[in-house]
């Protein structure tokens, strides 16, 4: 019975991630869903610029546009979907700072720097979500996307707080340089908005994305 559940969950709706982030992929697992993984080739910084956006919901937007279009147009590199198609969603998120948009640091200084500006003070961050209907049978054909925005307050750190934790080299993986599920989450008082979003991938926009190009979370989930 279970190996009969699981077939038909192989030969059912498929997501992708078309992103690199651990993070989001556990996000997916945990809620159920175990995606494949394709990660997308985009240069973020020429997309940016292409576009000329700015503002930080249209950054973090724009490049989750592109990650998904980019792996839409490559599913023929995973046998699992190549023939059939899937649904692929791309995510970006970038934290807003006194109006400045702020993604990865570059290096250790700039992480450093950033959370001297950020202790004791709240930023939002934005993560965008685009998904495309890839599916060759069945498909809605839609692209679609959303942000999820959520305010985050850090702690107070001094100094040598802040130099301990730019030392595990964990602030230069991430935008905004901090994380909620990680060793960063000691440094974050309060959430107001969706947690999850603030890890990568907002499951709650995802859902309605779902929702909209007529697919049930469900549809997606593990069989038990």
């Amino acid at each position: 019975m279970l190996a009969s559940r699981a077939a038909d969950y192989g030969r059912g709706v498929r997501l992708v991630l078309a992103s690199a982030s651990p993070a989001r992929l556990a996000l997916l697992r945990s809620a159920g869903v175990d995606p494949l993984v394709l990660v997308s080739g985009v240069d973020e910084p020429a997309v940016v610029e292409r576009y000329g956006v700015t503002d930080p919901l249209d950054v973090c937007l724009v490049l989750a546009r592109a990650k998904a279009e980019d792996v839409a147009g490559r599913l023929e590199e995973l046998d699992a979907v190549a023939d059939e198609g899937a649904l692929v969603v791309g995510c970006d998120s970038v934290l807003e700072l006194d109006g400045e948009v702020h993604g990865k640091p570059a290096d250790a200084d700039e992480a450093a720097a950033r959370w001297r500006r950020m202790r004791g003070r709240s930023g939002v961050l934005h993560t965008g979500h685009w998904l495309v209907d890839a599916r060759e049978d069945g498909g809605s054909g839609a692209t679609l996307g959303a942000v999820s925005s959520t305010t985050v307050s850090f702690a107070d750190l001094d100094d040598e707080e802040v130099a301990a934790y730019v030392a595990t080299g964990e602030p230069l993986r991430v935008a905004g340089a901090f994380t909620l599920d990680g060793l960063g989450a000691p440094y974050v008082e309060s959430v107001d908005g969706e947690p999850s979003a603030v890890v990568g991938l907002g499951l709650a926009t995802l859902r309605s994305l779902l929702d909209d190009a007529g697919v049930r979370w469900s549809d997606l989930r593990r069989p038990a």
